[in-house]
Order: C-alpha cells, then sequence, then structure tokens
C-alpha cells in the first residue's frame, strides 16, 4: 500500500473507486449497532461523481431505507486534475440538458437527492439532480466548505495524496465522519493525537485486509495487484492495496469486543508465534515491554506495553489505554517514555530496531 500512495503522491493518480460491496460492508457494521445512525441526516459525499464512484449510487439506493434527509454529492472537474487521461464526458452529463461544452472540463457537478423527481413513487439513484458548481469542486474552496457545514455527516473515499489535509478539513467542521485511508496513517502527526484522545478510530472492516479498487483505463498497475484484484473477482482495470482502512467517529459495534487474552506466562509457553521473536523485553531507549504480535498481549502486565500499529484493529477504548507512540512517529509522541540520550527514536530491542510502535496500558494499572 506504502508503494502505491507513493506513487500516488508523485503522479498525483487519486483515482481510487471503491467497490461497492466494500461500502455496503462497512456501513452495515453501524446499522447493526445503531439502526437510526443516518436517520433525518444530510449527508455529503465529497470527491464523488456518481457517473464513476459508488457512494452515490449506494446512499441514493438506500435513501428510503436510512431515513436520510438529504443526499449530496460532488466531483472535482478533469482540468484541475494532475492525472487527466482518458476523460470523456459521459452520455449521463451529455444528453442532459443543463450540459455545457465550456463547463464540462472546468467545473465540478454537484448532485443532490431529497424527494422523487422520476415519480415513480420512490426515491432512489433515478431521482439525483445536478448542476455545475461554480468552481473546480476542490473540498478546500468556499463552495465546497459551505456544503461541508450545512451536511451532518461526511463520507467519501478522500484523494490519497491530500488525505492529512482533508482530515483536517472535516476535523475543522466537528462533523461525523467515514473515510477511507492507509493503515500507516495512523502515526501521522495530524491524525495519532486524535487518536490517541479518542477522538476517531478505524472503522468495522477493511482494516489490515485487501480492498479492490477500480482505476482508470491505462493506469499503471502492478502485476501482482491485478492479479490478486482478479482472484478476488475484479478482473480489468482494478487493483488491490492490502493495507487500507476505514477512519471514523462513528461507533460500532466491532470497536467494543475484547480482546480475549492470556497471562504472560500461557503466552510464553503456548503461543507459538513467539518462539521466533523476542517478547516482553524492555526496550532499550522506551520505558515500555516489547510485545511484537497483538494476539499476545499478556492479560496480567501492568506496565507499558509497545505493540505494532494493526493493535488499532482489534483496539477497545473500555479495554485498553493509548498512551503515546515512538518518538520515530512524531516528536511528543512517546508521551515521556523515551530515553531521549539514546539519541535513537526508533524503539530498540537488544539493538536491534522494531518498526513502528504504539504504548497501550490496561486501563487502573
Amino acid at each position: 500500500m506504502a508503494k502505491h500512495l507513493t506513487a500516488a503522491k508523485r503522479a498525483k493518480n487519486d483515482e481510487f473507486y471503491t467497490q461497492y460491496h466494500d461500502i455496503e460492508k462497512e456501513i452495515s457494521a453501524y446499522l447493526d449497532f445503531d439502526p437510526q445512525v443516518f436517520q433525518g441526516k444530510t449527508i455529503l459525499l465529497p470527491c464523488d461523481d456518481p457517473e464513476w464512484s459508488n457512494f452515490t449510487k449506494y446512499f441514493a439506493q438506500n435513501f428510503e431505507r436510512f431515513g436520510l434527509k438529504k443526499l449530496i454529492s460532488t466531483s472535482y472537474a478533469v482540468e484541475s486534475k494532475t492525472y487527466k487521461a482518458g476523460y470523456a464526458p459521459t452520455f449521463f452529463e451529455t444528453e442532459a440538458p443543463q450540459f455545457d461544452h465550456s463547463k464540462t472540463k472546468t467545473h465540478g457537478k454537484i448532485f443532490t437527492l431529497t424527494r422523487d423527481t422520476y415519480g415513480d413513487g420512490k426515491i432512489d439513484v433515478e431521482d439525483l439532480e445536478w448542476e455545475y458548481l461554480n468552481g473546480d469542486g476542490d473540498f478546500r474552496s468556499k463552495e465546497l466548505m459551505a456544503l461541508r457545514d450545512e451536511a451532518d455527516m461526511i463520507i467519501t473515499n478522500p484523494p490519497f495524496s491530500l488525505f492529512r489535509r482533508f482530515l483536517g478539513w472535516i476535523v475543522e467542521s466537528q462533523k461525523e465522519f467515514l473515510i477511507i485511508g492507509n493503515m500507516n496513517a495512523i502515526t501521522y502527526k495530524e491524525v495519532f493525537p486524535l487518536i490517541k484522545d479518542n477522538k476517531i478510530w478505524l472503522g468495522a472492516t477493511g482494516n489490515g485486509t485487501d480492498m479492490v479498487f477500480a482505476v482508470p483505463p491505462g493506469t499503471s498497475i502492478d502485476e501482482k495487484d491485478r492479479q490478486k484484484a482478479a482472484r478476488l473477482g475484479y478482473k480489468g482495470d482494478y487493483t488491490r492495496l492490502g493495507n487500507s482502512c476505514w477512519y471514523t467517529n462513528l461507533d460500532h459495534g466491532r470497536r467494543h469486543q475484547p480482546l480475549q487474552l492470556m497471562t504472560m506466562e500461557d503466552n510464553i509457553r503456548f503461543n507459538n508465534k513467539l518462539k521466533s521473536k523476542p517478547a516482553y523485553l524492555k526496550y532499550d531507549n522506551y520505558d515500555a515491554i516489547e510485545v511484537p504480535f497483538t494476539d499476545a498481549i499478556p492479560s496480567d502486565y501492568t506496565g507499558v506495553m509497545g505493540v505494532p500499529i494493526s493493535f488499532l484493529d482489534k483496539y477497545n477504548p473500555d479495554q485498553f489505554e493509548i498512551l503515546g507512540a515512538t518518538e520515530s512517529e512524531g516528536k511528543g509522541f512517546s508521551n515521556g517514555l523515551w530515553v531521549e540520550s539514546s539519541g535513537v527514536a526508533q524503539a530498540l530491542v537488544n539493538g536491534q530496531r522494531v518498526y513502528k510502535r504504539l504504548f497501550i496500558q490496561h486501563p487502573g494499572t
């Protein structure tokens, strides 16, 4: 995933389209936890052109079932993108009476859904109304900020290269949200403090697993990822990103499922993973012990533990307290656990560096 996101940042190819199944699977978890979660809400889907993307299609088809008040989605003008390969206006746009040849490349579009315009007695995707935005649809524009402020909830797959800015744009608005990003974004300086303070968390599905995305025709795709997408049933212009996850401030039941833990002694005796990894050794440069796997967290240790960032996939705020992260992820992130005189920000075990670590503790210990 990191390789793909680096390439996307360099080429500004942010055209990765989420699959309908992945959206449906994720949203179902919030409905299971709270069937009224979308009731009476205005949902904004920025960065989402329903001619290509599935977010608008999904919420439009479920408009009445969810009890939505209003659905708004916006697209970004092709001329404002660095990556413009293969653009042509769709039949949907060119056949509409409001089609404007002078605006099709330079203006974004806004799609809204509030009522039965088709006259078939139901509100669904057929009732979407659209027009050109005044500008190009950049989420940082005043036009999009006004739509953000109107909305109750923001849901989308934002541009990978602008993830930090986009999350800041949402957090500033104090709205409910659900977005897709890279698992490594957990340790961004703009993200980790929010996770530590329990203001945002990971979503219910897709964390650390394969997610498949459609890409524009002609996009360079790693052949291994193309083949993996094909094995998952997606053949053609698709790629898989194995480190994708959802970020949200919406509650879901998976977040409250406790991890089943063994004592430190039982882990040493029965956890086969620990036979090949050093475990429970104190770091050379942090006041904590190394726990190399989430399923090796001991139930009876009362001190501070360093765990992989993938721990957040199983994080239950009732079961654990997040204290910090290694200083290599951000200055001051360790919350005083770092031995600064070591001069090494990455965690060390017997002189050997270990990958990014979060520091956790059982609450009340």
